[in-house]
């Protein structure tokens, strides 16, 4: 069964997508099948792997509202071992939409399930905003990912978050984690940026990952390229992060194995 990952924030520009697209080809660089589900109507996961909107005639959307639909039909090759199913506009009219439908906030998760024994990992980009959608993507996952601006409004809106995160795990996933806070376009030099990330891990402790990404125009450069910054940069510090947090997801999947065995034994 996959292990399903929603990257969520809802404030927007704070590097979901690159952080959905870039873990997705860690994973896949090291030989894991990966699935990316863009959660977005903006639609953006699609276009870092260079993938036209027309293209993508079959979308979340559609599985989202039309559960008889084969989700595999809507999996999009884009790498080797990393498939995505995209998103686009139309998406945005979802919210309204599935507000009239029964078990609405199940909706992502039957389509996960349906598709759970084709990966290892299923990594899911959420919009910007913390709606139908994103519940939806917070019922469906194992655990969380947090992008984070080192700034004192999107730190702010963490809290939020977490509180939003609760209320799921009373109502709909109770096994729902938070993995981890990541930080990101992270520039050291400002005295504000290094005083929020200190406050970061003064509040979320150990929720925050031990690295950064730092803030770089080889990341816009690699979007309008079409490709994740692994590929346009293989060597590129922002690259060597996504590696490490690969490294961190797997060793997790690893450890959690062996102790299913140690259960059983």
């Amino acid at each position: 069964m996959a292990r399903t990952i929603a990257v969520v924030n809802q404030k927007g520009g704070v590097g979901k997508t690159t952080t959905v697209a870039n873990l997705g080809a860690a994973l896949a660089e090291r030989g894991l099948s990966t699935l990316l589900i863009d959660l977005d109507p903006q639609g953006s996961l699609g276009s870092v792997f260079g993938l036209e909107d027309a293209a993508t005639s079959l979308t979340i959307y559609h599985l989202l509202i039309d559960p008889e639909r084969d989700p595999g039909a809507a999996c999009v090759s884009v790498r080797p071992r990393l498939d995505l199913i995209p998103a686009n506009i139309h998406l945005a009219a979802a919210e309204l939409e599935l507000a009239r439908l029964p078990e609405r906030e199940y909706r992502l998760r039957r389509i996960v399930q349906r598709l759970a024994d084709r990966y290892a990992f299923v990594i899911i980009d959420c919009g910007p905003s913390l709606g139908l959608l994103t519940i939806n993507a917070l019922t469906a996952a194992d655990e969380i990912i947090i992008p984070l601006l080192c700034e004192f409004l999107a730190l702010r809106g963490i809290g939020t978050l977490f509180e939003t995160i609760a209320r799921v795990r009373r109502t709909f996933n109770p096994q729902l984690q938070v993995r981890g806070i990541l930080p990101v376009m992270y520039d050291p030099r400002p005295a504000h940026t290094r005083q929020i990330l200190a406050e970061t891990q003064a509040l979320f402790g150990e929720y925050v990952f031990p690295f950064t990404v730092r803030r770089s125009i080889r990341f816009a450069e690699a979007a309008v390229a079409g490709m994740p910054i692994l590929e346009y940069m293989p060597h590129h510090p922002g690259a060597q992060v996504y590696r490490t947090l690969a490294e961190v997801i797997v060793h997790d999947q690893q450890e959690a194995q062996k102790g299913q065995q140690a259960e059983k034994g």
